[in-house]
């Protein structure tokens, strides 16, 4: 397993951190004895109180479903966020993102595409981005803010976060493959992220979160040692999603083996047990 811990953690601020990756990293840190970031659950007020002193904020606290009034307070959850990082003098602020900002796209998925979300999670999270872009072009005194597009976490996702005693369905397209993700483990998740808060060189706006690699969820089944069920893709199934993280790599060296499927799944369930 990588070391998930560094002097990034060191001044660290999570907010989200009941959430289902908040709950994952806080598991991870905690356990590797870092006892000195702060939590923060949305309902944790007034923010720049708990922001007091603290150098970098990882902003998790976000919405993934309900009506569209729901859906965009992700984009107020993130504004907030940056004006009580601003007032606290933070130094840097990671808003979390998602993959899900490229819709249907294909092939390798840089940062440097524009978004095509269908989704309205995907959207909502589009116009966060963008919205943190004009932000920090407004406050050019502020922190130094960077959007995470990631891809799916094991622990947090729709497939190993859900299993329970009935096999799963697995959309197979006509090549007879099932869906193709960009994928991490969460240990790596946390590694990857301590990295970046430590790495003394400016950081882009935008970076893709991922292994180097995507995976078939059928292959991380088998990983995990259990059976599925396939059906036939439906014209709306997604194939792939494979997130290009070659400008993430310039900034931070990535866990090895992580988009490996056995490592993805010996690191959920090694915080599932």
């Amino acid at each position: 397993m990588p070391d998930p811990l560094s002097t990034g953690l060191d001044g660290l601020a999570v907010t989200g951190a009941t959430g289902r990756i908040g709950t994952l990293l806080r598991g991870i840190w905690s356990n590797g004895g870092a006892d000195g970031i702060a939590w923060l659950a949305r309902s944790d007020e007034p923010l720049p109180d708990m922001l007091r002193g603290r150098r970098t904020l990882l902003a998790l606290a976000g919405v993934t479903c309900g009506d569209a009034a729901a859906i965009d307070s992700n984009v107020t959850l993130a504004i907030g966020a940056l004006d009580a990082a601003r007032d606290e003098n933070l130094d840097r602020v990671f808003l979390m993102s998602s993959a899900a900002i490229y819709g249907r796209a294909t092939g390798r998925l840089s940062e440097d595409r524009a978004p095509t979300p269908i989704s309205p999670y995907g959207a909502a999270k589009a116009r966060m981005e963008a919205a943190a872009a004009e932000w920090t072009e407004c406050h050019p005194d502020g922190p130094q803010v960077t959007c995470l597009r990631l891809g799916n976490v094991a622990g947090a996702d729709a497939l190993l976060g859900q299993l329970n005693g009935c096999a799963p369905s697995l959309d197979v397209f006509a090549n007879g493959r099932t869906p193709c993700r960009s994928y991490l483990g969460p240990v790596s998740l946390a590694a990857i992220l301590s990295r970046l808060f430590a790495c003394p060189s400016p950081l882009p706006p935008v970076l893709n979160v991922s292994a180097p690699d995507p995976v078939d969820m059928a292959d991380l089944l088998r990983a995990a040692d259990r059976q599925w069920l396939g059906i036939p893709a439906g014209v709306d199934a997604i194939a792939k999603v494979s997130l290009d993280v070659r400008v993430l790599r310039r900034f931070v060296d990535l866990p090895e083996g992580c988009a490996s499927p056995e490592r993805i799944v010996a690191e959920w369930r090694g915080l599932a047990a």
